[in-house]
């Protein structure tokens, strides 16, 4: 079964390369979606595909890359876009 989520993450998430590791990841699962830096200093993202895939990335989110330190990751669920592939938005 395929679902979508999107995803917001809080702590020391921007400037740590979180955007690129996720997009890494993310191509490695086989999700598809995207990921933004927010004018907050948060991380959202929108994920879909395979529901293990999609947990599995949320899962990786709550650690994240070496120099992160996630406080939060909170998850919604969504509407299935149709993402053909994973993107960095800006």
């Amino acid at each position: 079964m395929a679902k979508a989520v999107d995803v917001t993450v809080t702590g020391r998430v921007q400037g740590v390369s979180f955007r690129y590791y996720t997009e890494v990841e993310a191509q490695r699962l086989g999700v598809a979606g995207w990921v933004r830096n927010e004018p907050d200093g948060d991380v959202a993202g929108h994920f879909e595909g395979d529901d293990d895939a999609v947990d599995a990335l949320v899962e990786w989110c709550r650690s994240g890359p070496p120099m992160a330190r996630v406080r939060n990751v909170a998850v919604r669920p969504a509407r299935l876009l149709g993402h053909g592939s994973f993107d960095v938005r800006f």
